[in-house]
């Protein structure tokens, strides 16, 4: 009894594809809740149709399982690591498909339900993006979680560190990106009932210092670029409240160190350029095109079909949003191939 014949006498409604090709083009015509995919197939493999999921804004948050008669070829780890959502390991028995399917469809359906409630009136200018943002790291944290409880006895120390380890950036990132959405909301909110953005403090020339510095050192640590990090750094006033600068600062600097190599300069500069407050972010990353940043707005991102991609969506349309309430001004200069410099101008307190 073929996997098509089973789930249909469950009650699915299925479509089958003979090759991986055909199945991702499938895919994107008709959206499906689930992917059930072989590993070993002719022409693109299954590995490469569950990249192509996860790299289309469409299809990057729809379930997806890998199925293999050879688990040496693909282990589970490798396919739950490009981002798949459980794995069956051939021959599997009735039962186990059945379930299977059914609980990678309750899990998407919970997914779907919070989209719905959370991204009604912003979902023609998100969709590309935000489902990629929430959804990379629960994989990652569900994925993890999954191998720690079922390999824990045969788990080196090290290796459970490791993994844990990724859990908690996984969770980081996660939280982030909650953060940042939310406060997108917050400020939209604010905009569109014409109501005055509720005061913050405005920082000291020491004060303001210190945020900017202890920002950027944080995140070079957490991305382990705590060498690369220079700071050119004078005491300059601010009329932003600690959290926006911090916000700021960490922004500007996650793109910078997810951009780059390991080992290339991250240079951060703040000081007063004539009357205004600067706050510049220089890295030698891959750079932009200048048609891309023309582009730059709400919640984009470039090449992600060639690069992972954290960043560069909704962290800088909250920058702009945060500049736009205090009367500054984002510029972005870039040479592809050479890096990309942000200089963010606050008018001086």
């Amino acid at each position: 009894m073929t996997v098509k014949m089973i789930l249909e006498s469950a009650g699915y409604e299925i479509l089958e594809a003979d090759s991986g090709r055909q199945g991702l083009l499938l895919a994107r015509e008709h959206l499906p809740d689930l992917t059930l995919c072989d590993v070993n197939m002719p022409g693109m493999d299954g590995t490469g149709v569950l990249q192509s999921f996860r790299a289309d804004p469409d299809l990057a948050n729809r379930s997806f399982v890998m199925m293999t008669g050879n688990p040496l070829q693909t282990p589970q780890r490798v396919g739950m690591n490009l981002g798949a959502d459980d794995y069956l390991a051939k021959p599997f028995k009735v039962d186990e498909l059945l379930q299977c399917v059914e609980t990678r469809l309750k899990r998407a359906e919970v997914h779907w339900r919070v989209e719905g409630k959370t991204l009604q009136d912003l979902r023609t200018t998100i969709h590309s993006v935000l489902p990629h943002e929430f959804f990379t790291p629960l994989v990652g944290i569900i994925g993890l979680s999954e191998v720690l409880k079922e390999e824990a006895g045969e788990l080196s120390r090290e290796s459970i560190v490791e993994y844990a380890t990724n859990i908690e950036r996984s969770g980081q990132r996660l939280h982030r990106t909650l953060r940042n959405y939310l406060k997108i909301l917050d400020l939209d909110q604010t905009a569109a009932e014409s109501r005055p953005a509720r005061p913050g403090s405005a920082l000291t020339a020491t004060d303001a210092l210190t945020v900017v510095e202890n920002t950027a050192r944080t995140v070079a640590a957490k991305h382990g670029r705590t060498a690369d990090l220079v700071l050119r750094l004078t005491p300059c006033a601010v009329t932003l409240d600690r959290d926006a600068l911090a916000v700021l600062v960490e922004e500007l600097l996650e793109n910078a160190c997810g951009f780059s190599r390991l080992g290339t300069p991250v240079v951060v500069e703040f000081f007063v350029d004539q009357d205004a407050t600067t706050l510049r972010v220089t890295d030698k990353g891959r750079g932009m095109t200048p048609e891309q940043i023309d582009r730059i707005g709400a919640f984009k991102q470039f090449d992600r079909k060639r690069y992972e991609q954290q960043g560069l969506g909704l962290g800088l349309s909250l920058v702009n949003r945060l500049l736009h309430r205090a009367g500054g001004a984002l510029a972005l200069h870039s040479i592809m191939g050479e890096g990309t410099t942000a200089t963010l101008s606050l008018p001086a307190r």
